[in-house]
């Protein structure tokens, strides 16, 4: 019998730790934990990206969970090799809790293995190149029509052009950043751009700063289709393709950013849900 369908983090986290989804958490153990920062700033563009990530590798895979400067110390990954996923799920912080979250929900279901998952190889190039691949494939989930708005919530400059390239209108709301590379204003208020979409594009950071359940409730009420984009967290995102997500682009690590090589995210589509 397939494990029930979520309806919120807090839901899927108690499934795990039940043994809903496959192996008891207390018998999976963190073998390598990581705390990385990188900075991206793309040809042409002024606005320099800020990336934190915390890796939790468990076997061959890699959970792991985006975060804003000061929300974890480098130095939680001292004593987190070792620890059991059960207890990491039960941490205090919702980003390590994400991370250990998308680790279990990685490794009983590889994103590579999934008879579900289609892959799509961002070419060997630059990093302009690789994130215009990027970001077209994740707007290749839309199924938009010219004049649609579409609220993407989390930045991302070649993204916002994906959507204008589809004939959409871009909502932007990010916490960081103020404006597009064009300009145009962007809102730190996710209800302002929400109550005005005709589909959302979110990143999968809304999983560790607490907004992913208020922006799912949000489009499973109102019948909105939810493209979730997440480097990180994607293992997570995916369990609610039957829940709200219409769609998602999965990337794991080692993402984009940080190779000049061919790469492979994975994308997913609710059943029903377009092509």
């Amino acid at each position: 019998m397939p494990p029930p369908s979520p309806r919120s983090v807090a839901d899927l986290t108690g499934a795990v730790l039940s043994g809903a989804h496959g192996p008891d958490p207390r018998d999976l153990t963190v073998t390598s934990a990581f705390w990385l920062y990188n900075t991206t700033r793309l040809a042409g563009s002024q606005v320099t990206y800020h990336n934190h990530y915390l890796l939790l590798r468990v076997g061959p895979t890699f959970g792991a969970c985006s975060f804003e400067a000061g929300e974890l110390a480098p130095g939680f990954c001292e004593k987190a090799s070792g620890e059991s996923l059960d207890t990491l799920l039960g941490n205090e912080s919702p980003l390590v809790r994400t991370a250990a979250l998308d680790a279990y929900l990685g490794h009983v279901r590889p994103h590579r293995d999934a008879p579900d998952a289609e892959r799509v190889t961002l070419p060997l190039g630059t990093p302009e190149v690789r994130a215009a691949a990027r970001d077209a494939a994740v707007a290749g989930l839309l199924d938009i029509e010219p004049g649609d708005r579409v609220a993407l919530i989390g930045v991302v400059n070649p993204l916002v052009a994906a959507i204008r390239d589809r004939g959409g209108v871009c909502l932007p709301c990010d916490l960081n950043l103020r404006e597009t590379q064009w300009g145009e204003p962007v809102t730190d208020d996710m209800t302002e751009v929400l109550a005005d979409a005709d589909a959302v594009v979110a990143t999968g950071m809304t999983l560790s700063n607490g907004t992913f359940d208020l922006v799912l409730r949000h489009c499973r009420e109102r019948d909105v289709p939810l493209v979730v984009y997440a480097q990180t967290g994607g293992a997570v995102a995916r369990a609610f393709l039957s829940s709200g997500v219409t769609a998602l682009s999965a990337e794991p690590f080692p993402f984009s950013q940080f190779s000049a090589d061919p790469t492979t995210l994975y994308r997913y589509r609710a059943a029903g849900a377009g092509r």
